[in-house]
């Protein structure tokens, strides 16, 4: 895209994002869109289609397009939750705290449950201008494996988990990526565990120098992202906050059929 295609991009994006068009909302005609953002409309045709590739909006009619989502998905609102009475902490130290948790299911005598508590961490897929990711070849201990796995940290005390997701990218790549989004915050093992993580995407990355951390840095690659699927599948793929950050990248990008 050109720089004024580009605009108006992300002209329209922001609409959609700050909410001025809600999901399910029709957007402007093309006629209406090329007028009011002074652009061609062979150029405004390419700005909806990647809208639509990244599912943003969807054709509704001939030159037509909507918002996406809006049709929404009902939430049970009747259901009882499950009664906390207290919890008492069992071991403790830095990395990991362990609780027993006093909690009555309904319908079900009350019992202690373990839960461990970890901490909040950020991981970051940082893409470039050829589709490739930026990884690390790492091996961890625990499951005895080398994988892929993106770069990401935990977040300190007061810190914005997007400021963690830039300076863990950095310290372990040497790359510094450029502007970042946030994706979605999840649980990765709710059961038992809680841990949340967050999920940032960027578009572009500056070298700054060499890893600074020791600890954490592996060999660093630019992956293209058409080779994901096939490290999946290899099982070369490391951690849920990787498959999670990739798998949504796979899900967004343009494709043939769109």
């Amino acid at each position: 895209m050109g720089p004024k295609t580009q605009r108006v991009y992300e002209t329209i994006r922001s609409w959609i994002e700050s909410g001025r068009y809600a999901p399910g909302d029709k957007l402007p005609s093309e006629r209406t869109l090329s007028s009011d953002l002074d652009i061609g409309r062979t150029a405004l045709r390419q700005v909806l289609a990647r809208l639509a590739s990244e599912r943003f909006i969807k054709a509704h009619d001939r030159s037509a397009y909507r918002v996406a989502g809006g049709t929404g998905v009902p939430t049970p609102s009747d259901l009882p939750a499950w009664q906390v009475h207290g919890s008492r902490r069992i071991y403790e130290n830095r990395w990991v705290n362990l609780d027993l948790v006093d909690v009555e299911p309904p319908g079900v005598e009350r019992f202690e449950h373990h839960v461990v508590r970890l901490h909040h961490v950020a991981i970051t897929a940082v893409v470039d201008d050829q589709n490739r990711v930026l990884m690390l070849w790492r091996y961890r201990f625990v499951p005895q494996q080398w994988g892929w796995e993106l770069p990401g940290g935990i977040v300190d005390a007061g810190e914005d988990p997007a400021a963690t997701a830039a300076r863990e990218t950095e310290e372990e790549t040497g790359w510094r990526p450029a502007k970042i989004e946030h994706v979605v915050t999840y649980q990765p093992m709710i059961g038992m565990v809680d841990s949340p993580h967050e999920i940032f995407v960027a578009r572009g990355a500056t070298h700054v120098g060499e890893p600074t951390d020791a600890e954490e840095a592996g060999h660093v690659a630019w992956v293209p992202l058409d080779e994901i699927p096939g490290l999946m599948s290899e099982g070369k793929l490391m951690g849920s906050g990787t498959l999670v950050a990739l798998l949504h990248l796979l899900s967004s990008r343009p494709t043939a059929a769109q």
